[in-house]
């Protein structure tokens, strides 16, 4: 090293790139993809790209603040409890590499070093549809007021029964829809309705694995509920599902269950108020994934499997619940459920003062559909064997 260079990088705040130090290419592109890329993308929910590095460097800083605090990547669960495919957790070494990369300068490095690009599917999360289904016409949300939910039905003309294996539904307008659910209407008159798929705040896609798929019989209609919030300027929706077919034999149909307690009732200033609620399998099932759903005095989230043996499990804990982050949470591997297993759910709210986002802890809060109600759903998505058709209604015991 030449006289004076030591001086020199100490004054410039110029951090030497070794051997050792993570490269953006090498190192963090990588990272990004599995964990980040699938919304920081055009197109998609979150505000800024990462997917070059031209794109990533502004954000180095705010990437390590991001990481460090736990922020970011989005991940609630307890990490004791359950094992999920879709964990966009940092693994081993991961949060680590990052705060190095972002404390050497961020350097890019060799971009021959880089991955093969991520493969999306323009517009969508999932892989590309074979079949899309919209709103027939956008509807006018306007500046303010309370908007009734929307049920809008569009026929799917399908001559014969559909399995899909992936779906997603993408609202038009991300700020003017507070959620929307799909649901297959068969037409058969009594509880003909069933959960295909729907979207809700930091919501994830629905795939489900080769040899499982939710089922859409010949002839059905599927119907859009829309829950519309005014931000204060006026705006249009058109909100639409892909869906993705299964290529292989279906031998598991995926049907949607709730756990939920419609009759809770929160008291005013409560800052730990808890709601209970339970499902029993009348049949032995598998359990697939789990979400849960509150609004904005949710505080925390907890399913358990209470075994025939008595033996008690926690499934999935979400100790921090954010109403801004509302995923499915997939298990690595499904949970079987002997008949007579009781599901339970335990919720918390805070409907105290010291909640920032209470729209008015004097008041009693009760099950509603606007964010100044309360909810408390724990969804499941259960896998019943096709050859056991026949006992889908007894599965479902509450």
């Amino acid at each position: 090293m030449r006289p004076g260079t030591v001086s020199l990088v100490l004054i410039l705040g110029i951090i030497p790139v070794t051997a050792a130090t993570p490269t953006f290419h090498k190192d963090i592109e990588p990272i990004l993809q599995k964990r980040c890329q699938g919304c920081h993308r055009a197109g998609e929910a979150a505000p800024m790209a990462l997917v070059t590095y031209e794109q990533t460097r502004p954000w180095a800083k705010a990437i390590r603040a991001s990481v460090i605090t736990g922020k970011m990547p989005p991940w609630q669960p307890d990490p004791h409890y359950g094992k999920f495919s879709n964990d966009l957790s940092l693994g081993p070494g991961e949060k680590e590499k990052l705060v190095a990369w972002v404390d050497a300068g961020a350097p890019e490095g060799n971009p021959a070093d880089a991955p093969k690009p991520a493969v999306f599917t323009d517009g969508w999360r999932i892989s590309k549809p074979d079949m899309v289904f919209e709103m027939p016409e956008e509807f006018d949300v306007p500046a303010k007021g309370v908007i009734d939910y929307q049920y809008i039905s569009v026929p799917t003309h399908f001559t014969e029964d559909k399995w899909v294996q992936e779906a997603e539904v993408r609202p038009g307008d991300r700020s003017l829809v507070h959620h929307a659910i799909v649901v297959i209407d068969n037409g058969t008159g009594v509880n003909n309705e069933e959960y295909l798929a729907g979207y809700a705040p930091g919501g994830n896609v629905q795939i489900w694995k080769p040899g499982e798929a939710r089922l859409v019989k010949a002839g059905s209609t599927l119907v859009f509920q829309m829950h519309y919030q005014a931000n204060g300027k006026p705006g249009r929706d058109r909100t639409r599902i892909g869906l993705v077919f299964a290529k292989k034999p279906v031998t598991d149909r995926i049907i949607a269950m709730q756990v939920m307690d419609l009759g809770l009732a929160i008291p005013p200033g409560n800052p730990n108020f808890r709601v209970d609620a339970s499902l029993v399998m009348k049949d032995t099932v598998k359990l697939v994934g789990m979400r849960a759903h509150m609004h904005v005095r949710g505080k925390s989230f907890q399913f358990r499997a209470v075994y025939p043996n008595g033996e008690t499990e926690v499934l999935l804990d979400l100790p921090k619940y954010d109403f801004n982050w509302q995923p499915y949470y997939y298990l690595e591997t499904p949970k079987l459920l002997p008949a007579g297993t009781r599901i339970e759910c335990t919720a918390y709210y805070d409907n105290s003062a010291n909640n920032p986002f209470n729209p008015d802890p004097n008041t009693w809060v009760r099950w509603g559909p606007q964010t100044w109600d309360e909810m408390m759903i724990g969804w499941l998505d259960i896998a019943v064997p096709v050859s056991k058709e026949h006992s889908l209604r007894g599965a479902l015991h509450q």
